[in-house]
């Protein structure tokens, strides 16, 4: 519609609120999470440099080898590659990662039914795989620093022992979900 970024956007309106805020350089400058925004910054970094390097294509191929190009076992196997990656990497950065490869997959399969499982395989498996460990989602990261700011911090593992219970139970009934959802109620 109006064909501007987000991002523009975004900085428009953190700009007009420093301004109407009245806070001082320094006053707002010490409230920002620098430790998250370099952390996902360097995420990026290598996401990009995965995308460009041809790393996300050889891992479509050899995806596409291993299931065989069956819908059933691709999903599942993003199902649960999705989980434990995106527990270790932040789930933003693995979903913008792998993209273009379920996309590749999805064309490889283009005549099966139920081919937006694949993506729903994805967004599960890597929404739910970001509760694993405490960087494993950008909430968690953001939560993290303002619980030690606030004098209650929370450890790694500490998060990811909780993190790895919570994350077997979703991922065990998305998995169940998907069964039913596209694969048993479809036929």
């Amino acid at each position: 519609m109006l064909h501007i970024q987000p991002s523009l956007v975004a900085l428009l309106g953190a700009g007009m609120l420093i301004v109407v805020s009245g806070l001082t350089r320094s006053e707002y400058l010490s409230s920002v999470e620098w430790d998250t925004l370099l952390f996902f910054a360097g995420l990026f970094i290598m996401v990009g440099a995965l995308v460009k390097t041809g790393v996300v294509n050889d891992l479509a191929r050899a995806a596409t080898q291993l299931t065989g190009g069956n819908i059933v076992a691709t999903a599942f196997l993003i199902l649960g590659v999705s989980a434990p990656i995106s527990g270790i990497i932040d789930n933003i950065p693995y979903v913008a990662t792998m993209t273009p490869l379920v996309a590749e997959l999805v064309a490889v399969m283009g005549g099966q039914p139920s081919t937006d499982t694949p993506w729903w395989a994805l967004a599960l498996g890597a929404d739910f795989g970001g509760n694993l460990t405490a960087i494993g989602a950008s909430a968690n990261v953001v939560m993290l620093g303002i619980a030690r700011r606030a004098g209650a911090p929370i450890s790694f593992w500490e998060f990811t022992r909780k993190g790895a219970v919570v994350t077997a139970v979703s991922i065990a009934l998305a998995a169940i979900y998907l069964w039913l959802r596209y694969f048993v109620l479809l036929h």
